[in-house]
C-alpha cells in the first residue's frame, strides 16, 4: 500500500506546509499495556506541551470550517488527558511520540483497509460509521475504498481499522504542519520505529514522506 497512498492537491492548497510521514509495520506483535509502555506514557506526559504546534492544527481545522473547541485535533485532545490513557502497547508507543513532539499520529490495522489510504476534501456523501456521523462537504478526511477511516483530518478514527492487540500489520500516519520541521518529523518517525522494534524485534518497517513538493 505504501506506494499507493496519496494526498489530494486540495489539501495541500489548504495547507501547503502539510506533510505526512507514512510508516508501515509488518510482523508486529502487540499486546496489552505493560510496565514498559506505561513508562513511555509517563515520560511523555512529563514533557512541556508545545502549544505553538497545537495552535497550528487549530488554525488548519478552522480553515475547512471545523470548530477546534468542539472537535479537537487529536494531539490537542490527547495532551488534555493526563495521565495519558493506556490502550495497548503499540498505541501507547505512538501516543507517547505524539505527545512528546506535539504531532498528530494515527495508527491503524493495515489488513482492515480496502484499497489505499488517501487524504481528501470530502464530497459529503462518503460512507462513514454511524458513531462518527457523515463528513461535511469540504471537510478533510482520510478514507479508503470502503469509506471514511478518519474524520476531520485526525479528529477521530473509525472502529473498522482500529489498531488492536490482534493487529500484526499496521500503518502509522505522522502529520506535520509548521512550525514543526521536516527534520523533526523524520526524528519522530525514527523514535516510533525504535519503540515498535522494542515490542517486536523482527518487525519490518517501511516509510514514505509525502509533501506538497512530491
Amino acid at each position: 500500500m505504501l506506494d499507493d497512498i496519496w494526498v489530494d492537491d486540495s489539501v495541500f492548497a489548504l495547507r501547503p506546509d502539510f506533510a505526512v510521514l507514512v510508516m508501515t509495520a509488518h510482523g508486529l506483535r502487540n499486546g496489552p499495556t505493560d510496565d514498559r509502555s506505561r513508562a513511555w506514557l509517563k515520560a511523555a506526559g512529563e514533557e512541556e506541551i508545545q502549544t505553538a504546534k497545537i495552535d497550528a492544527w487549530k488554525e488548519a481545522y478552522r480553515a475547512f470550517g471545523a470548530k477546534p473547541q468542539r472537535t479537537r485535533p487529536s494531539v490537542d485532545a490527547l495532551t488534555r488527558r493526563m495521565p495519558l490513557p493506556e490502550i495497548n502497547q503499540a498505541v501507547d508507543a505512538y501516543n507517547s511520540v505524539s505527545v512528546r513532539h506535539a504531532l498528530p499520529i494515527g495508527g491503524e490495522d493495515l489488513d482492515r483497509y480496502v484499497g489505499p489510504a488517501r487524504l481528501v476534501r470530502a464530497a459529503g456523501d462518503e460512507p462513514s460509521e454511524e458513531a462518527l456521523g457523515q463528513p461535511e462537504p469540504g471537510e478533510v478526511i482520510w478514507r479508503d475504498d470502503e469509506g471514511v477511516t478518519c474524520r476531520r483530518w485526525n479528529w477521530r478514527q473509525v472502529v473498522r481499522t482500529r489498531l488492536t492487540e490482534d493487529t500484526t500489520n499496521a500503518i502509522f500516519l505522522l502529520e506535520r504542519l509548521e512550525p514543526m520541521s521536516l527534520e523533526e518529523l523524520e526524528q519522530a518517525g525514527d523514535e516510533l520505529a525504535a519503540l515498535l522494534a522494542e515490542l517486536s524485534p523482527d518487525v519490518r518497517i517501511a516509510r514514505r514522506l509525502l509533501t506538497s513538493g512530491k
